[in-house]
């Protein structure tokens, strides 16, 4: 493809992925995907550099510009070699217009600003929209973290948990030997310190209330060497199926599988109330901590979700807190750094809950954020992160 015509396919994508935003429709990564199937004369060269223009277009629009056009003569603003290819060619997009200046670049809208908790600030919220890193878990049961730093060049070893490895920015690791072994899984190195903080031991039970395609769950059977006894649940049956295909590229067996029906969810756990170690409660939300690997995810966040998000939150938590047994631990997650979803979920938690009180975390790498921490781009290098560690009273 002529750099003109990437051009004009960055536009026809960015008008798709605007469409889908304001319809709830499906995730750019998705769009793009299916873009390219149709189009099999595109080049890997051709998808990534298309792929790329999206993607700096959508980073710097905070809410969805009118048009794939406007995004792409916006950002031609910014990188000025992208001008010349609005060239009015077969393939390429029309001539600029003499006064088009294409749309105007900003961050988060005032009104979801003020929804953010009060320990982030302009820093992290803009550190949100920039590449996210490439990290892997070491399974420590099989190898070890300096075998694997020895194994790909430029990775670095993690800075916040002792199972985290960093690679160079678009490292095929799973075409790499380790991870057809099962000697290590993508996950954020956020989620893996969170995880650490768990305090997870050999011989626990322990409930993984949210467990959708397993990450975490794989990270704790990890941490316990496969000694105990933990139970993987969701409401979703395609997410929970992916579980045991990656459990057994890992060489971990035993984990429990539970299928949560919506509002049944108490009775269908009730044999293990009062007996877990450990629930964790990774719960579904905004998602702004995750706005560097989805972007476009800005545009389709309202107030309503937000409150739609709160509610299942809350939810989720009267459903966890009777798993606990007296002196065991529910540990609450969300990738976002919204008030409303983090210390204030939890805030109303306590005040709710009396045989439950909050408990510092093993070190102080994270940010104090009401009765739980946060970890930001910023200052962490990982996800957006709320997490708070709860323990039930005897």
């Amino acid at each position: 493809m002529r750099p003109a015509a990437r051009l004009q396919a960055a536009i026809e994508l960015l008008d798709e992925i605007i469409e889908a935003a304001r319809g709830n429709g499906a995730a750019a990564d998705t769009i793009i995907k299916r873009y390219f199937k149709t189009r099999r004369y595109a080049g890997s060269k051709d998808r990534r550099a298309v792929r790329e223009l999206v993607y700096a277009a959508i980073r710097r629009h905070g809410v969805a510009p009118f048009s794939g056009r406007a995004a792409l003569a916006g950002l031609a603003q910014d990188q000025p070699d992208l001008q010349s290819l609005f060239d009015g060619s077969e393939h390429g997009p029309g001539k600029l217009a003499a006064n088009e200046i294409g749309a105007i670049p900003g961050g988060v809208p005032e009104w979801l600003r003020r929804e953010f908790a009060s320990a982030v600030d302009d820093g992290d919220i803009q550190s949100l929209t920039g590449r996210a890193p490439l990290d892997i878990r070491v399974n420590l049961g099989r190898t070890s973290r300096e075998s694997v730093l020895g194994q790909i060049e430029g990775a670095e070893m993690g800075a916040l948990s002792a199972s985290s490895v960093r690679l160079p920015q678009g490292f095929p690791i799973e075409q790499h030997d380790l991870w057809k072994d099962g000697l290590v899984d993508i996950q954020d190195e956020g989620s893996q310190y969170i995880v650490d903080q768990c305090a997870a031991e050999p011989g626990m039970t322990i409930v993984d209330l949210c467990a959708g395609g397993g990450g975490k769950t794989l990270a704790l059977y990890d941490r316990i060497r496969g000694n105990g006894r933990l139970i993987a649940c969701d409401i979703d049956r395609k997410r929970l199926s992916n579980i045991a295909p990656r459990a057994e590229r890992a060489g971990m067996t035993g984990i429990e599988t539970r299928l949560l029906n919506p509002q049944q969810e108490s009775a269908l756990l009730a044999d293990i109330e009062g007996a877990a170690d450990i629930v964790l409660v990774d719960a579904p939300c905004s998602g702004t901590g995750t706005w560097r690997r989805n972007p476009e995810a800005r545009w389709r966040l309202n107030e309503r979700a937000i409150s739609r998000y709160a509610d299942t939150q809350a939810q989720l938590l009267d459903i966890a807190a009777p798993l606990v047994k007296p002196d065991g631990y529910l540990v609450y997650i969300v990738c976002s750094l919204l008030a409303r979803e983090g210390e204030g979920q939890i805030a109303v938690f306590l005040q709710t809950r009396s045989d439950f009180s909050k408990v510092d975390a093993a070190n102080t790498k994270a940010l104090a954020s009401g009765d739980g921490f946060i970890l930001t781009p910023a200052r962490h290098g990982t996800d957006g992160f709320f997490f708070a560690r709860l323990q039930r009273s005897c």
